[in-house]
């Protein structure tokens, strides 16, 4: 069948874009679809991980991204005495070979994204056009816009993502519900430029104040943010004033030295939406998942969400693997989403109580458990990786940065990898070397010095990574090698007509 564009993109926020990007990068066709006219000027999401920076590394965009960020240094959590519960130092290069933990401000990060579309062939961002359809039709998707005028268009798709946010159009239209994992909380968010030092220690706080929980976060340059729970007896429009701002701050932000670019009530949610994938669209970024801001995971998560789904979609495109593999989209990423969501929901519980008592049990338990304010990253679930069998598989894979300061990625590109010694890669049937030899989806690398890292990581003799840098796979023998690699779709193609011509045993 022939459609107007293989992907139709809806939500033009930066997991959107981001999706524009990694489908440019990939060859494939799309168009962005974003209501609004113009970039939204100003930030939500403030922090990127090192996972992130890696994705953006993909893109050929992670030098040009960290300029625009700012290391984290530290965060701790203080109760309403002012006495620092926990204290975690950051600002150092992580496994990832990007720092762990940048802030950022996202309109700075938006243009970036947005350029990187412009720069690509075959993809495109429509502002100020808005989805108001959507049905499946034989092999794809038709989608009705309308734009800033009221004129009406029908688009054609294979597939769409819906990157369009925390109030989903596509998932409203597809009936989708959401599991709800914790309480909706409504926060005052403030945004702006801070002269002078402020007063208060630490990149990000906790402020675990059972008269009034908040957060603070110090942004690069001038930029700060502050969260403040919404107490019963507020008045909104009273709350949002300057003077308001200074008093619940305690001073943090005072009116002679802190310029608001934003001042608004929000809800935060913790939700998951129970499906990611109907027919031929797939839910991304907060369509699928949101999060209170408390492990900054939120556009995280949405980076995971489209770096996960868009090499599959690309290798399926090109029919070097089945269209089962879309399947692994949801089975993989839900559950890792679900978990940060929950976690963060239980964080949040556990911040911003307002029971003074409640307080003091949760100050005696964050002493005497500091570990669990900085939970570990879960695997992936069910898909395309053997976690049966070895702990390291489904797990982001760590980045070697290599003898001259090369980041390993830089040396794989966007495809699989296999590592191993060049006596296990001998010991493969004729069949399968015959296949990696021929698959330019795949790197195999032997030099042992330029993977030593990677396979201690691993505790392992070879190992596969996915083009999203997950681990496939970890090896000790020829024969463990072989059954990963039968794993990887585009082997798996090359080798069936082989296994198909062998002969039927006696």
């Amino acid at each position: 069948m022939s459609w107007d564009y293989e992907v139709v993109v809806v939500g033009g926020g930066p997991v959107g874009v981001a999706a524009l990007a990694l489908l440019g990068q990939a060859g494939i066709s799309a168009i962005g679809i974003e209501r609004e006219s113009s970039m939204w000027p100003q930030a939500r999401a403030v922090h990127f991980d090192g996972e992130t920076l890696r994705a953006f590394q993909a893109l050929g965009l992670g030098e040009q991204a960290m300029a625009r960020c700012k290391p984290m240094t530290d965060f701790r959590m203080e109760n309403e005495a002012r006495e620092t519960l926990f204290s975690h130092p950051t600002g150092k290069l992580g496994i990832q070979a990007w720092h762990d933990d940048v802030m950022f401000h996202q309109p700075d990060i938006e243009v970036l994204l947005r350029s990187e579309v412009d720069r690509q062939a075959g993809v495109s961002l429509r502002s100020g056009s808005t989805l108001t359809d959507l049905e499946h039709i034989a092999d794809g998707v038709r989608c009705v816009v309308t734009d800033a005028e009221g004129s009406t268009e029908t688009l054609t798709a294979r597939w769409v993502i819906a990157a369009d946010g925390a109030t989903s159009t596509v998932r409203r239209l597809l009936d989708v519900r959401t599991e709800s994992l914790g309480s909706d909380d409504p926060w005052l968010v403030v945004d702006g430029l801070l002269d002078g030092e402020p007063d208060i220690s630490g990149d990000m706080v906790f402020l675990g104040h059972y008269s009034r929980p908040a957060l603070w976060v110090r942004l690069p340059g001038k930029r700060v943010r502050m969260e403040f729970k919404v107490m019963p007896d507020d008045d909104p429009q009273e709350i949002t004033t300057a003077a308001a701002i200074e008093r619940i701050s305690h001073g943090v932000l005072p009116t002679d030295r802190f310029t608001p670019d934003r001042a608004a009530i929000y809800t935060f949610r913790a939700r998951v939406a129970e499906r990611w994938r109907a027919g031929n669209v797939f839910l991304a970024g907060d369509a699928a998942h949101q999060a209170p801001p408390l492990f900054g995971q939120g556009l995280c998560a949405g980076m995971r969400d489209v770096a996960n789904l868009i090499w599959k979609l690309s290798l399926v495109s090109r029919g070097l693997a089945d269209v089962d593999l879309l399947d692994t989209y949801e089975s993989e990423r839900r559950p890792h989403a679900h978990y940060w969501v929950e976690q963060a929901a239980t964080m949040a519980g556990i911040l911003q109580t307002t029971d003074r008592k409640t307080a003091e049990h949760r100050d005696a338990y964050v002493r005497a458990n500091p570990g669990a304010s900085a939970p570990p990253s879960p695997a992936l679930g069910p898909g395309l990786h053997t976690a049966e069998l070895n702990d390291s598989a489904g797990r982001l894979s760590l980045q070697p940065r290599l003898s001259d300061g090369t980041r390993f990625d830089d040396l794989v590109g966007v495809r699989f990898l296999v590592a191993a010694p060049e006596d296990m890669i001998a010991g493969l049937s004729p069949q399968l070397q015959g296949a990696l030899t021929g698959d330019g989806e795949t790197v195999v690398l032997t030099d042992p010095e330029t993977f030593s890292d990677l396979l201690a990581s691993v505790n392992g003799k070879a190992v596969v990574l996915r083009p999203d840098r997950y681990v496939l796979g970890v090896a000790d023998t020829c024969e463990e090698l072989g059954l990963l690699l039968e794993l990887v779709p585009t082997l798996k193609a090359a080798l069936a007509p082989a296994v198909q011509a062998a002969p039927l045993p006696q």
